[in-house]
């Protein structure tokens, strides 16, 4: 597999998976904006996975897009942990929200300028809908931390629960100098001091408490194929239709 392809692979799955989870809000938003606002984005985010896909197939001869987010075998997955989690709460769900967004839409900005072609343009058609995606958690993790007391310690609660999960975001690939050598991508530990700064910022204007990353240890091991029990769970529910007859057409 060549050091782009691996790159695709995990910026895809995590976003199919995540876009998995974010609709499990559909129906159940805590307001009906809501419901809308965090249907929307996961349609967002399984867009992008599939718009990754077909750059996958078309120009590397992978599989197609459905039997690649569909049929492949949960070692293969390179999804992080963050994305696979079952969403517990609102607090929860909201803050992967802020954490996974502010570093997809850095990741996104980075691969603007990839020496691959393909993926240097479907990053400048996605870069809009990520600005929103950004603006949106910010409003809701501002007004939230800064409501009161109850909706503050939330808050707080899942972020600290979810530090620790959001840095696999970064874990780098075992590629990661020939991704950063050929102009594909700036690099895991780049884009990480950026989403640490942005997001620190955040944090503070929210009323939260940035947890201490030195003392965290990261949860890494998705880009590697080793996963939670909750990935096969989501896989088994979100492939239902689709295995019971792969050779449909709609």
């Amino acid at each position: 597999m060549k050091p782009e392809q691996e790159l695709m692979l995990k910026t895809a799955d995590d976003a199919l998976i995540l876009g998995h989870r974010n609709s499990e809000w559909t129906g159940l938003g805590p307001i009906l904006e809501e419901d809308i606002s965090f249907s929307s984005m996961a349609q967002d985010k399984i867009g992008h996975a599939l718009a990754i896909y077909k750059i996958l197939h078309n120009e590397f001869g992978m599989d197609v897009p459905d039997k690649l987010g569909f049929e492949r075998e949960i070692k293969s997955m390179k999804c992080c942990h963050f994305t696979e989690l079952p969403t517990e709460d609102y607090a929860f769900a909201l803050i992967r929200h802020f954490l996974f967004d502010h570093a997809s839409f850095l990741r996104f900005n980075a691969l603007e300028n990839s020496s691959n072609e393909s993926l240097a343009n479907l990053s400048r058609k996605v870069r809009g809908e990520l600005k929103y995606h950004v603006m949106h958690a910010n409003v809701w993790i501002n007004q939230l931390g800064n409501g009161n007391e109850d909706s503050n310690s939330r808050l707080q609660k899942a972020l600290d629960f979810s530090m620790p999960y959001a840095l696999g975001i970064f874990e780098e690939s075992p590629m990661e100098n020939e991704l950063i050598e050929k102009n594909i991508f700036v690099g895991e530990k780049a884009l990480k001091e950026k989403w640490i700064s942005l997001i620190s910022n955040e944090i503070e204007k929210a009323g939260l408490k940035m947890p201490e990353l030195d003392k965290l240890n990261p949860v890494m091991g998705g880009r590697n194929g080793y996963h939670t029990d909750d990935l096969a769970k989501l896989m088994t529910e979100m492939t239902e239709v689709f295995k019971t007859d792969v050779n449909a057409e709609w």
